[in-house]
């Protein structure tokens, strides 16, 4: 076996983040009661709308503009929708270390614009990448298979040559049930551990 692709989430292994600072921040802006801000998010389902693609930043920006009645544009609400990631600065070394031996990395992610936008704006990490999976784009979300099925479409080899790594088991397991080398990131010494393992690179 061979590893060709590797597979990355973004959040919480490429870059970390905080829902409760998004809420905070929107909650800054449009006035509403952080918990209040929350249940539109999570209990009204429009995160997920946003990160499916069903709902654009503008949708949400004029749904939240009727319930603060507050003004403030789109782009207001982007920012603090989005200004709630730190790079892993830790991860960096591994994909260089997997572009050196000549292995395709690919972006796997439950994600929106605005986040995918925020990342790439304020840091180069997605640079390294060859393509990018993102559920707004797709249409589903991890642990549909579609969304999984969509990155082997991208990986340019079957899928026991792909290696996937993500901070959520319930990913993990689907994508180990669709033949990829699956493993859970915890941190990323490990993860270089069971990278060399597999043969994805040789230790320095």
């Amino acid at each position: 076996m061979t590893i060709r692709t590797c597979f990355f989430d973004m959040g919480n292994v490429l870059v970390f983040f905080s829902h409760d600072l998004m809420y905070r921040n929107v909650a800054e802006l449009t006035g509403i009661d952080q918990s209040e801000v929350r249940r539109l998010f999570i209990d009204s389902g429009q995160l997920v709308a946003l990160e499916k693609g069903q709902i654009t930043s503008e949708q949400l920006a004029q749904s939240l503009r009727e319930t603060s009645h507050r003004d403030f544009t789109t782009e207001q609400l982007k920012e603090a929708v989005s200004a709630i990631f730190c790079l892993n600065e830790s991860i960096l070394p591994v994909l260089h270390d997997l572009k050196n031996a000549g292995r395709r990395l690919v972006l796997l992610s439950n994600t929106s614009l605005p986040h995918l936008e925020y990342v790439q704006r304020n840091y180069s990490v997605l640079e390294l990448f060859d393509d990018l999976v993102t559920s707004f784009e797709v249409g589903a979300m991890k642990p549909d298979t579609a969304i999984f099925s969509a990155a082997l479409q991208k990986a340019e080899c079957p899928a026991e040559e792909c290696f996937y790594t993500d901070d959520i088991a319930e990913y993990i397991r689907q994508a180990a049930d669709m033949g990829i080398n699956s493993r859970i990131y915890t941190e990323t010494e490990l993860l270089r551990s069971q990278l060399q393992e597999l043969g994805a690179f040789q230790p320095v």
